[in-house]
């Protein structure tokens, strides 16, 4: 009786899961899309402000006619696509902020927490001057600065939803989602199927490791 309690209060511990302990890598997941947007949101709004302080009238030429500064009011959407919008270009953004948050609850994936990221920086980079700044509320003209030859011209924000474009095509393309897992991938975590249904490998003790003690014991008897 003694052993066998003296077993019992020695023993490994019973696994427990801990509240909240599955959510961990999600939440986790959720802050780095946050710090992507606020770094990109940051960026484009301080930019902003240096351009419109100081290259009102005039333009910076960089890189020997390569990289242009020049201040643009745009009040269309990325590279002064559909100026007579502004409006719906608004609501737009406000559309894809909420997708984006409605979005990150399922999020797993770090590619598409930076993707994400990207996205929800510039949208609020652009927003925040179509809220703010003149004509009006909802009516803002977007500040432009960046402009390069043969190319419209563009901001910060302009340039993180590029990106995160790009990103999220190519995700979607080799099969990554959300919650982390990818698209074609059969396999499972335990060992027990490999690729195609093949039988995983068998540690020592494993059912392969048995069958072998089984006919090695049949070939003695």
């Amino acid at each position: 009786m003694q052993a066998a309690r003296g077993t019992a209060l020695t023993g490994p511990p019973a696994e427990t899961g801990q509240p909240g302990e599955a959510g961990q890598p999600g939440r986790r997941r959720v802050r780095l899309l946050l710090l992507v947007a606020a770094g990109v949101y940051l960026a484009d709004v301080i930019s902003k402000i240096i351009v419109v302080a100081t290259l009102s009238d005039r333009q910076v030429r960089l890189l020997g006619g390569l990289l242009t500064l020049d201040l643009l009011r745009n009040s269309g959407a990325a590279f002064s696509i559909g100026t007579s919008l502004t409006i719906g270009f608004t609501l737009i953004a406000l559309g894809v902020v909420f997708f984006i948050l409605r979005t990150s609850r399922r999020l797993r994936s770090v590619p598409w927490a930076v993707t994400l990221g990207l996205l929800l920086g510039g949208a609020t980079g652009n927003l925040t001057d179509r809220l703010l700044r003149s004509p009006g509320a909802f009516r803002g003209d977007v500040v432009d600065w960046i402009q390069l030859p043969h190319w419209p011209v563009f901001n910060v924000a302009d340039s993180a939803i590029v990106c995160g474009g790009v990103l999220a095509v190519l995700l979607a393309a080799r099969g990554y989602r959300l919650d982390g897992t990818r698209d074609g991938l059969n396999g499972t975590r335990d060992g027990s199927a490999g690729p195609a249904g093949l039988p995983g490998p068998s540690g020592p003790g494993g059912p392969a490791a048995g069958e072998r003690g089984g006919a090695a014991g049949d070939s003695r008897a």
